[in-house]
């Protein structure tokens, strides 16, 4: 292999046709692994003998899968066989391990991927830092004095630095885009009920999303592509037939109406965060989309009953065991959760309304618009341990604020496909949603591959690593 960022797909290709050995890959992604990762925290566990084995057996085996030989790691919510699940907490190193694996791990080892090892995450997935009080903090690859974003702050940041090719991660407000913007790599929050999540350790039944990250818009539809089809262990999940993207990718691009989504969608927005937008916008049109302003009303009431919903859900889902071992949380976790827990009915009941209303504006717009536009972050990373952040003149919390233009998006269920969007001048990386109408994942990867063949969207390698 060439270079520090071997494709997924060049990976498999080489792997199908004998140029590369399984084995060889597998070691090249644990040396990467034991040289950087100490510096970036990515990782809490590896399967580094398991993976080269079951690399070996690949190598003797069956080499035409989809990503015959491709790494990957998973956010370590997902179950993996033989090992416990921790979701990013002390409390759970006591349970058994995992019977089974998830049904997404289980989904890409069918293609012929091969696991690393789990990552780093806000605990139980709680968060928008990924600043674990028990696993560390996961540093930026881009500027590890910098926070990697979160929940699935591992994912993104192992993808970025090249550690792997593809890692799975989870969003309920935005934990896979926020990542995905702040680290500078493609990540889909697919539509609810598109994907299955059983074997993943649950946050929000009602909000909760699996989807994967990588390095290129080939890569991640390959992942995604593998990932879909029935699975009735997840009530959640839609009957319905999958949809392969990967064909569409070299497609005529159709001509899509194109919505800048304004008011709530531009607040707190720092001057790089609405220039990202406006280079995406701009790209697009010169696609060949039409491109116009679009208003999506109830935004911020949408954020407001997204917290509640959040809130109280996973309070209700931790409440047993905050009785009994609330001290072994990460303190800032436990008190949201304690909060959420103590939240009167009533207020989830008006959330759950404001949500169907919400619901029925965003479907009213997507009558008019294929593609909706909107920041995946309102700023770049901010430095590991910053309380605070800058937004409109004002000091606000970080931790919140960073998922200010994502949670209304995942209240409703909505796929989004988060693109890096940085200029050649900007140090920091950052990304841009963007948001369909439900089982619209295809339009949205048609736009992404556009937008990096292009050089609108590209994935950098990290000069803090170089």
């Amino acid at each position: 292999m060439s270079g520090a960022f071997p494709s997924a797909a060049e990976i498999a290709a080489g792997v199908r046709d004998g140029r590369l050995s399984p084995v060889r890959v597998v070691q090249a992604a644990l040396d990467r692994i034991a040289a950087l990762d100490p510096g970036l925290n990515c990782f809490t566990g590896l399967r580094a003998e398991e993976a080269l084995a079951e690399a070996q057996a690949l190598d003797a085996g069956d080499c035409r899968k989809p990503l015959a030989g491709v790494p990957f790691a998973v956010k370590n919510l997902f179950d993996v066989q033989g090992v416990t699940t921790l979701a990013g907490s002390a409390l759970l190193a006591g349970r058994p391990p995992a019977q089974r694996d998830a049904a997404m791990v289980e989904r890409l080892r069918a293609a012929g991927a091969i696991l690393i090892g789990q990552l780093n995450m806000d605990e139980f997935a709680y968060g928008f830092s990924t600043e674990n009080a028990h696993h560390g903090i996961t540093a930026n690859p881009h500027d590890p004095g910098r926070i990697a974003g979160g929940s699935s702050g591992g994912s993104a940041a192992s993808v970025a630095a090249g550690l792997v090719p593809l890692a799975l991660g989870s969003d309920t407000n935005g934990s896979i885009r926020v990542p995905a913007s702040l680290c500078g790599v493609f990540g889909l929050k697919p539509s609810f009920g598109r994907l299955s999540r059983r074997g993943a350790f649950p946050f929000v039944h009602s909000l909760d999303h699996v989807g994967p990250f990588a390095r290129s818009v080939a890569d991640l539809a390959l992942c995604y592509d593998a990932m879909q089809g029935p699975d009735a262990e997840d009530p959640a999940l839609v009957d319905r037939a999958a949809e392969p993207v990967s064909p569409a990718l070299d497609a005529p691009l159709r001509p899509l109406r194109v919505g800048v989504l304004g008011g709530w969608f531009r607040h707190g927005a720092d001057a790089q965060a609405l220039s990202a937008v406006q280079r995406v916008a701009d790209g697009l049109a010169r696609a060949g989309a039409s491109v116009r302003e679009a208003s999506l009303n109830g935004a911020e009431a949408a954020r407001s009953a997204a917290f509640c919903i959040t809130a109280a859900e996973g309070g209700a889902l931790h409440l047993p065991t905050l009785r009994t071992d609330a001290d072994r949380y990460d303190p800032a976790v436990r008190d949201r959760l304690i909060a959420g827990a103590m939240l009167p009915a009533a207020v989830t009941a008006r959330a759950q309304r404001v949500r169907a209303v919400f619901r029925a504006e965003a479907a009213a717009v997507l009558e008019h618009f294929d593609i909706l536009l909107a920041p995946a972050t309102p700023c770049a990373a901010v430095p590991r341990g910053a309380a605070t952040m800058l937004l409109d003149g004002q000091q606000v919390p970080a931790r919140a604020n960073l998922g200010l233009h994502t949670q209304p998006i995942s209240f409703i269920g909505l796929p989004v496909l988060s693109v890096p969007a940085q200029s050649e001048t900007d140090a920091l990386p950052i990304g841009v949603q963007l948001i369909g109408a439900p089982w619209a994942e295809r339009t949205l990867f048609e736009a992404a591959f556009r937008l990096e063949r292009d050089g609108v969207s590209v994935c950098r390698a990290p000069g803090a690593l170089s």
